[in-house]
């Protein structure tokens, strides 16, 4: 395979109502069938009147600047400094939400497509019925990477292609079936494209000619197929919010079911409790900063663990372990409210180790202070 990456030249400035097929027609009359149209996607913001009025200095356009990035967020993602990672409507994640101040007046911010894979097919259609070109078409836009510096161009839209190369199902020379490998071509592409467009030379739009296979007859189903859907978002926010979010969890933990009001018919299970050795890494996060006198002690006789069960009005069923927790002799108003809060740090670094777990409070007499199940 043989790729070569052809700069269009001459498309000139942008505005709102243009005719990107016709611009990019006039200034690519070599354009072939099979060709891979690399369109940035700030001039099709620009065609599709994608502009926002804003103030061109001092405060005010820093205050409209921060509107329009809330309108365009569908969640914060990460902030450091002046940098906002965010969530798109789309789906992206990227700095500012896409929006971008460079090669535009100063009194106006170019935002993202409102849909890309639309644009893509729009102008995919347009070049094939009127000019005769049967390409297909990737919307691009610049974007970072987590842990890598520099910036690459990727696919926002596409029609004519598949977003996704999948590998699934193969098997390699060495016998080994490939179980997870999709290479995302279209983000590939783009990235070459970008190669001969650069961005102070005011070339918008670049054609990768010789990739098999193209175009498909159909338009496909689109760029959107390449972002991540959050159940399979391992990092879906940055350090500091993922903390905050922490914080919160803490502060709303929920709790074991309880038996409703029945005892344990049968000892607490012996071998199948929690992960002891997580058990102590939580009671050691919380050991610095517990008041003097409570002391949370791992019940790890299963006897003992029943005996105790049995006088607990709601003991949880799905409960396989158990801490006591001791308060010393102070039984002031101030010391027991202190004693709550601590038994729920405890509860709360359980909760960091995967353990779910619920304060109760044995029967006026007990020996026990309180027992947090888990």
């Amino acid at each position: 395979m043989r790729l070569e990456i052809l700069p269009v030249l001459g498309i000139g400035d942008v505005v709102p109502g243009d005719d990107l097929a016709e611009l990019i027609a006039t200034a690519a009359p070599w354009l072939r069938d099979g060709d891979v149209l690399v369109v940035t996607s700030k001039i099709v913001s620009k065609a599709e009147g994608r502009l926002v009025d804003v103030p061109a200095d001092g405060p005010e356009r820093a205050t409209a600047r921060e509107e329009v990035l809330v309108a365009e967020t569908a969640r914060p993602v990460a902030t450091r400094g002046a940098t906002r990672i965010v969530q798109t409507h789309h789906g992206f994640v990227m700095a500012s939400a896409g929006i971008d101040a460079s090669n535009v007046d100063r009194s106006q911010l170019v935002l993202l497509p409102k849909d890309p894979d639309a644009s893509a097919r729009s102008l995919r259609a347009a070049l094939r019925e009127r000019h005769g070109a049967d390409v297909a078409v990737i919307v691009s836009d610049t974007m970072g990477r987590p842990w890598r510096n520099g910036l690459t161009d990727v696919a926002l839209g596409v029609a004519g292609m598949d977003a996704l190369r999948d590998h699934r199902g193969e098997v390699d020379p060495y016998g080994n079936e490939l179980s997870i490998t999709q290479m995302a071509v279209v983000d590939e592409l783009a990235g070459a494209g970008e190669l001969v467009k650069g961005k102070c030379d005011q070339v918008p739009v670049a054609v990768v000619r010789g990739y098999p296979g193209l175009p498909t007859p159909e338009d496909g189903a689109g760029a959107t197929t390449l972002v991540r859907d959050a159940a399979h978002d391992l990092f879906s926010l940055g350090t500091a919010e993922a903390r905050v979010a922490g914080l919160r969890a803490a502060a709303t933990l929920g709790e074991l079911e309880p038996t409703t009001g029945s005892k344990p018919a049968t000892p607490v299970p012996a071998t199948a409790g929690p992960d002891s050795a997580a058990v102590t890494r939580a009671i050691a996060t919380v050991a610095g900063v517990i008041a003097p006198g409570t002391v949370f002690t791992p019940v790890t006789d299963p006897e003992v663990r029943h005996r105790i069960a049995t006088t607990l009005p709601d003991w949880p069923p799905a409960a396989t372990g158990m801490i006591r927790c001791g308060l010393a002799a102070r039984t002031d108003p101030a010391a027991l409210v202190r004693f709550g809060a601590d038994v729920h740090r405890l509860r709360a670094a359980l909760a960091a180790e995967g353990l779910a777990s619920t304060l109760l409070v044995p029967p006026p007499g007990s020996a026990e202070s309180a027992v947090v199940a888990i």
